[in-house]
This record gives structure tokens, C-alpha cells and sequence, in this order.
């Protein structure tokens, strides 16, 4: 059959889906051919994970038509999809934490399998494609990056026709984003379709073969991204080009946080044992951590917040006074902000209103007199936040739950800028987060700093830390590299140190 006449792999037909107060979806078309990898390109809330939980069966479409090699379907739910041979890994993960990778796993493939059988074929697809796993460990145990790691594998243990990304780099070096690449370019040689979601705008340019851009539930446009620039493609999406982002030079102050010979063991037998961690952090600074996760990265930020109290007490300084023995509650009434990875269930309260998950951060005289929660200043306080971030949200009286990722994290990162901490730890800011809003966290974060404020950012995204870090520290099997200014640091010498190989090439101290 000449290509011309091949039917689509996947065609979406007038998709419209709302829900009581937005239409997420508005007419939507889309075609995905065999062998195609098609970006689906939006800002937050733009509709893209509606869309693909209806391909996916998730949600049903309340009008349109879906069309799997060229005969129309009903999907109904995720197990009828996985039989088409669709497979997805989504931005919020579908595991049970109780259960063992192998066990998550072995729930989303269709018949049965012995476990050990299953565990080989599990640790076979996850050196194949360079995504380390342990399949006897518990989901509870694991970080958001390695959580991704499980869905990925999981899909891809399917061997679907059809496989949806969502954000799927987030959890390598730069050197196994270019491996991933490759072996997607060869699923698609063999006839899979990809259906690519990502904020990178390089990666979908160097990747995928064409991309739709959808804004407000509606597809805007579609083209070949790799006729297009990253100005072109963020104009297509948002309407214009981002903000730049100008980080400017500018001297540190005194340390205000210290960690000193820090050491803790494993809090769980899956755990990563945390080995003689030195740093320290300035006022009026951004130290960036790299890394790939579930290096250490979550236990580092557990011992700093004051949520994992095992820390000796002269091992972690706060103004001088030794503090690793006090609690979270008495590091954030210090000054002390924290940004968790995971948005719900850490970051905020999945059922609770806008306005009531202000309290997991602002408990102070405005909002709680006499022991009475002050309702209509946390309204308040939400407000400003939905309108100074762009959230895009119904009020504070939207639940958290209801909101996109992206526009959850706007919401957090804003509501922890606002309380002015002296110090402030955060965790993949922008993970998920569209171009323009990425821009104006990473501007927040640089204000912060120019306000004095000593900020600590972890991310696996190293073009993000390499524009708004002072300094560069990277964590590879909880240990910690010595510091360099971000301007002597390259990306290739960051990607070899993310396997813990500092000590070979002289990686030096920066005091």
C-alpha cells in the first residue's frame, strides 16, 4: 500500500469534552500516521491531557469520533485501549504505592505472568532504554523521577502500536535524552506511533515529525517543527514569545545555610544512603543541584526541610545555630520555604479548595486569631496569587485537585514566593510547566534571590540550572560534587559528573 493511502494510525473527529465550568476540548481534529512521532505542543490547561485521556479511555468525548487503523472505535476504558494497543505514560502517575514496581507493572499488561519472569523482562526493558529500575522495591519508596521510570517501562513492556509521552526526559542526563531518542526513532522505523508531549521546545524540533498546537481546548495550527524555531513554535502556542530571562551577576552574602559532614543511612532498605554531604548557601544566591533522580536528591531535601529529623545536630546550620534536630514546623517559622516535588498529595491538598491549602504554609496571625482560621484572608491571599502567577483557576474556592499540573505548580511555587522566606528549598520547579510560565517561575526565583533570599533549586532540567543558578552542585549516589560557578561549567562536563565523576577530573571546591 502506497504511504498516500495508508489509513492513520489514530484519527480524532470534532472531540469536544467540558466539563461544568470549562470546555476543555472544543471541536478537536487530530491525525497520527503509522511510524509518526507527532508533538501535541499547549500551554498549561490548553486541553492536551483531556485529549489524551480520551484516546486512552480515560475520559469519554461528549461528541466527535475516534478512528484506530482507519475503523471507528469506542474506547471505554484503559484496558480496551491497552488491547488496541495504545499505551501511555502520564504526567501524574496511575501506581499504587503499596505495591512493588513489578507488581504496578504486572496490573497494566494483560494476562499472566510468573513475577520472576516478569522481573527479568521489567530489568531487560529498563537497561534496553537506559531507565534504572529495581523491581522488587516499593513504589512508596521512590522518587517522581524513578515513579516515571516504572510508567515508561510499563508501556513499553505492551509493545503498543501506539505510545503517548508526557514529559518523558525529565528523568535523564543529557546523554541518555539523546539515547531515548534514538530508540524512539527506531520504534517509529518499525511502524509504532508516538505521540510526544513536551515543553521542550529543542526536543520537539529535533524529534518529532509534525505537531499540532493547541490553545484555550481548540487546535490553533499544525506543522513540521523542524521548519520552525523555538520563537516561532512558543508564538503558535502562547500567543508570543516568553520573557526573557536576564539572571545578571551579582555577589553572594554571608551563608545562611550550612550542611557539614553530613552522613545519614538508608531510612528504608530501597533508600539512598546520604555520604559526607558538605554546602553551603548564600543570601542572595541560587545554588542548582543536577543529578539524576533518586540519587539522593529527595532524602537531601527531606533532612533540609526538617521532614526527616536524623540529621546529627551540628550537621546542618541555619544562621550558625545547629538545627538538624528541630522540626519542619519550626524551620518554616524561621524563614525557612519548602517546594516539594510532588504537587498533590505533598505540595497540596488534592480535595481541598485554593484558599484552604494557603494554611499549609501560612499559619500566622492574619490567618489564624484565636484559634479561628481567618476564611476571607486566605481568600484573599489565594487571589492574589491565581492573578500575579496566571493560574489559571476558577477562584480560591477551586479545588487543587482540578487544576492542570502546570497551573498547580505556578500556584505552589507562588505561594511559597509570597511568604518572602529567608531561605528557600525547591524541587523541579517548572517540571510540566509551558514555556511561558516556565519564564515567569524562573524570573520569580531570580527576584527572590535579588531580594536577599538564599535559594536552593533541584532540578533535572540542566538548561533551566544553567540559567538561573550562581552555582552548580551535582548528587550522584547521595554524594555530593564540590561547587563551580555556573559560568566555568559546561553541559557535557555536568552530564559526566551526574555519574559521579568528579573526582576524576578535579572537581574542585568553590568557596
Amino acid at each position: 500500500m502506497e504511504p498516500a493511502a495508508r489509513p492513520a494510525r489514530l484519527a480524532l473527529r470534532g472531540i469536544s469534552k467540558r466539563y461544568p465550568s470549562v470546555v476543555a476540548n472544543d471541536a478537536v481534529d487530530l491525525t497520527v500516521m503509522p511510524g509518526e512521532i507527532h508533538a501535541i505542543l499547549g500551554e498549561n490547561g490548553a486541553g492536551k491531557s483531556t485529549l489524551m485521556k480520551i484516546i486512552y479511555g480515560v475520559a469519554r468525548p461528549d461528541a466527535g469520533s475516534i478512528r484506530w487503523n482507519g475503523k471507528e472505535v469506542e474506547i471505554s476504558n484503559p484496558a480496551a485501549a491497552r488491547e488496541l494497543g495504545i499505551g501511555m505514560v502520564f504526567q501524574h502517575f496511575s501506581l499504587f504505592d503499596t505495591l512493588t514496581v513489578a507488581e504496578n507493572i504486572a496490573l497494566g499488561l494483560p494476562g499472566r505472568y510468573r513475577m520472576a519472569e516478569l522481573e527479568a523482562r521489567i530489568a531487560q526493558k529498563a537497561a534496553q532504554y537506559g531507565l534504572e529500575l529495581e523491581p522488587q522495591r516499593h513504589v512508596h519508596t521512590l522518587s517522581v523521577g524513578e515513579c516515571q521510570r516504572v510508567e515508561i517501562v510499563r508501556a513499553l513492556l505492551g509493545e503498543p502500536q501506539l505510545l503517548i509521552l508526557d514529559e518523558p526526559t525529565s528523568v535523564l542526563t543529557p546523554q541518555a535524552v539523546q539515547a531515548l531518542f534514538q530508540t524512539l526513532r527506531q520504534l517509529a522505523s518499525e511502524g509504532c506511533s508516538i505521540v510526544y508531549i513536551s515543553h521542550k521546545l529543542d526536543e520537539i524540533r529535533q524529534l518529532c515529525h509534525r505537531c499540532t498546537v493547541m490553545r484555550a481546548g481548540r487546535v490553533t495550527g499544525v506543522c513540521d517543527p523542524r521548519q520552525e524555531t523555538e520563537a516561532s513554535l512558543s508564538s503558535m502556542m502562547i500567543g508570543s514569545e516568553p520573557p526573557a530571562v536576564r539572571p545578571g551577576q551579582r555577589d553572594a552574602g554571608r551563608v545562611v545555610l550550612s550542611v557539614r559532614n553530613l552522613s545519614v543511612p538508608r531510612a528504608h532498605p530501597f533508600a539512598t544512603p546520604l555520604s559526607d554531604i558538605n554546602l553551603d548557601l548564600r543570601e542572595g544566591e541560587i545554588l542548582g543541584v543536577a543529578g539524576v533522580s533518586g540519587n539522593g536528591q529527595q532524602e537531601l531535601l527531606a533532612i533540609l526541610a526538617g521532614e526527616d529529623r536524623r540529621a546529627p545536630r551540628g550537621s546542618i546550620l541555619f544562621e550558625d545555630k545547629p538545627v538538624g534536630h528541630t522540626s519542619a514546623a519550626w524551620r518554616r517559622a524561621q524563614g525557612l520555604g519548602f517546594v516539594p516535588e510532588e504537587r498533590l498529595g505533598r505540595g497540596a491538598v488534592p480535595d481541598l479548595s485554593l484558599a484552604q491549602n494557603m494554611l499549609l504554609s501560612h499559619q500566622n496571625r492574619s490567618t489564624l486569631r484565636r484559634g479561628f482560621i481567618q476564611r476571607p484572608v486566605l481568600r484573599r491571599l489565594a487571589g492574589g496569587i491565581i492573578d500575579r502567577f496566571r493560574v489559571r483557576a476558577h477562584g480560591p474556592q477551586a479545588v487543587a485537585g482540578s487544576l492542570s499540573g502546570g497551573n498547580l505548580q505556578k500556584y505552589i511555587i507562588g505561594r511559597e514566593v509570597t511568604r518572602q522566606p529567608r531561605v528557600l528549598l525547591v524541587a523541579q520547579p517548572t517540571w510540566g510547566v509551558d514555556v511561558g510560565a516556565a519564564a515567569q517561575i524562573r524570573a520569580e526565583l531570580l527576584a527572590l534571590r535579588d531580594a536577599g533570599c538564599a535559594v536552593l533549586v533541584i532540578s533535572e532540567e540542566l538548561d533551566e540550572l544553567f540559567e538561573i543558578s550562581d552555582r552548580l552542585v551535582v548528587m550522584a549516589e547521595g554524594r555530593l560534587s564540590p561547587s563551580l560557578p555556573t559560568r566555568e561549567a559546561t553541559l557535557d562536563m555536568i552530564g559526566r559528573w551526574m555519574s559521579g565523576l568528579w573526582d576524576e577530573e578535579g572537581g574542585h571546591a568553590d568557596t
